[in-house]
């Protein structure tokens, strides 16, 4: 699905969705019970159970009762991606069946058993179950043929920063471009979100993802929620650079390792040139970690195994919320 800057193609997802939409009801759900007894017998099973148990936490019934929707009641949700990605996998299922979809970036713990695109990292996360949503924006996977050691000695961040009036400033990448806009080791820019710039002077044109992968570091920020940048920066060649995650997706954030998995800085990045040096004057340690985020990125790369796992979490949160 990948276009030539990187993102994947929006019309590929929409074609893909709407026909995964027109698929019989009725044949899918007769199909789930085929899917799950195969998936019993992979060799990896293992891998899916862990995963299902860590995306949906809830271990006790939880009745939704009239708070939540049938699955077949569902209304179209925007943004309609949401509806998308979860009805892709919900059509699987009796339609009677009670859930509650929360759209949005959602850095909180809601208030009834939900499936959400993000959570917080720390605290009960029972009530927040994660399904792959918004996957057309932040599942982006790239190929990066240059070897890290080729790339520039660099650390580079493009982003949103919000608005100091209306919508909320991301105050953390606020923080990072005041201490580094200019710097001579960090290639750093804010680009337009609504329409505005929060500081004109830091205003810079936005790159294709591929441009970025000439720096051996990129800056991988939360925002709102997650870095939406960082599952394709772990699949590159280049190192994720970034304080250790608040909240998580789909790509468990919360389980990578620092210094494993990508280079761990300090909330006030303080220290990001300190990681900067040392990495250059160890790069056998710096090409492990790339070798690390790879491999975490390839368990999200099996298709197949994407489907069981988002039926299983589907499943084991169903039956809880509807016992």
């Amino acid at each position: 699905m990948n276009l030539h800057g990187g993102k994947n193609s929006k019309l590929a997802y929409y074609l893909d969705s709407y026909w995964a939409m027109a698929m019989p009801a009725q044949w899918l759900r007769r199909r789930r019970g085929r899917l799950i007894e195969a998936a019993a017998r992979r060799d990896d099973y293992g891998l899916i159970r862990e995963r299902v148990d860590y995306c949906c936490r809830l271990e006790v019934p939880c009745a939704l009762g009239e708070r939540g929707t049938p699955i077949g009641e569902q209304r179209v949700l925007h943004p309609k991606v949401y509806y998308l990605d979860s009805l892709r996998y919900a059509r699987y299922f009796d339609p009677r069946l009670r859930w509650h979809l929360e759209v949005g970036d959602v850095n909180y713990i809601p208030d009834l058993p939900s499936i959400v695109k993000s959570r917080p990292v720390e605290g009960d996360r029972s009530r927040a179950t994660l399904l792959n949503l918004d996957r057309v924006r932040h599942f982006v996977f790239l190929s990066d043929r240059r070897p890290w050691r080729e790339k520039r000695s660099c650390a580079i961040f493009r982003g949103a920063i919000g608005q100091m009036e209306g919508r909320a400033c991301k105050e953390n990448r606020y923080r990072f471009m005041e201490r580094f806009f200019g710097h001579p080791r960090v290639d750093a820019g804010e680009v337009m979100e609504g329409g505005r710039y929060v500081r004109p002077e830091w205003a810079c044109r936005k790159m294709s993802l591929y441009e970025h992968l000439d720096y051996k570091f990129i800056l991988a920020l939360e925002g709102n929620d997650v870095a939406s940048n960082l599952k394709w920066v772990m699949s590159s060649n280049s190192l994720a650079v970034m304080p250790r995650p608040r909240f998580e997706t789909w790509f468990m954030e919360g389980r990578l390792r620092p210094g494993y998995h990508y280079v761990e800085i300090a909330d006030d990045f303080a220290d990001l040139e300190e990681k900067m040096d040392y990495y250059i004057g160890h790069p056998e340690e710096a090409e492990a970690i790339v070798r690390h985020a790879h491999e975490w990125v390839n368990q999200f790369r099996d298709g197949e195994r994407e489907r069981l796992v988002s039926l299983l979490v589907l499943e084991k949160y169903l039956r809880l919320v509807n016992p």
